[in-house]
């Protein structure tokens, strides 16, 4: 049995239940009210924790794409100025903590540069994520590792060695490996789930899933190949206006989803033959 990292009460690895997590990300598009919304999705699907995403505009949003003009819900404005505006800041993350608290769920955030670190250290996060695209920032990396919290990392935009690498430099320690791959939405064959196989077999640490599929199944059969820890992402209606929207799911397949996931492992026992 592998190793287990504890996040907040939940102990993460061999012979827990999955740690589900309902990723709002940016789906709420700058709004407070629909970030609440999409924590109770989560709350009455019965996720463990909801996860946010945290940027430094001026620090992530490349020179040559700040003036490039985009159609958003507040206008064409620059990418610059759509980074910005859906950007949520002290009050709203106030707001989002202390709502957290009241309905009992975990939440956590993704961060993408060192300003981002110092910002979400303001709040008793129980962990904290690594994206793909920020596995080679050890500057990023290692701002994350001095807070001494558990790590989630992410490799859908990675290579083995880019992951490896990653690896090495953090240490497996109150880490967490998540199998990913980065296509939104990602068709079926690009999956590779036997990829998780893959790191349980190089990595002594528990290790997940990100899915950006569209539909649950594919997410429900990682159970059956014992993920510790699953994370999908959450929206209201796929429709709605956002890049991350389309390979969401909706409040109905998410409830669908985990308690699915949960009859998975009730079903999965302990190997040793029983005469019923």
């Amino acid at each position: 049995m592998g190793k287990s990292v504890k996040i907040g009460m939940s102990n993460v690895g061999d012979g827990n239940p999955a740690y589900i997590v309902g990723e709002i990300g940016i789906n709420h598009n700058g709004v407070i009210d629909l970030a609440k919304k999409l924590i109770d999705v989560a709350v009455t699907s019965g996720c463990n924790a909801v996860k946010f995403q945290k940027r430094t505009p001026e620090l992530c949003v490349p020179e040559d794409q700040r003036n490039r003009m985009k159609q958003t819900p507040w206008g064409y404005i620059t990418y610059m100025e759509y980074r910005e505006k859906i950007e949520f800041g002290f009050e709203e993350f106030n707001e989002i903590d202390r709502y957290c608290r009241e309905r009992n769920i975990d939440w956590f955030a993704s961060c993408w540069d060192v300003e981002a670190v110092k910002f979400i250290e303001q709040y008793d996060v129980p962990c904290y994520k690594i994206s793909s695209a920020s596995l080679t920032d050890r500057g990023l990396l290692k701002a994350l590792r001095n807070t001494g919290k558990p790590l989630v990392i992410s490799s859908g935009m990675s290579t083995i060695e880019q992951i490896r690498g990653a690896v090495d430099f953090l240490g497996i320690d109150d880490l967490i490996i998540l199998h990913c791959t980065s296509t939104y939405p990602c068709p079926v064959e690009e999956l590779n789930l036997k990829m998780i196989t893959t790191l349980k077999n190089e990595y002594d640490c528990p290790v997940g899933y990100s899915g950006h599929e569209i539909g649950l199944w594919p997410t429900v059969a990682t159970t059956a190949m014992g993920v510790s820890f699953i994370e999908r992402h959450i929206t209201l209606d796929r429709a709605i206006w956002g890049s991350d929207q389309a390979s969401s799911v909706e409040p109905h397949g998410f409830k669908k989803m985990v308690r699915s996931i949960r009859t998975i492992e009730k079903a999965m026992g302990d190997g040793k033959k029983k005469v019923y």
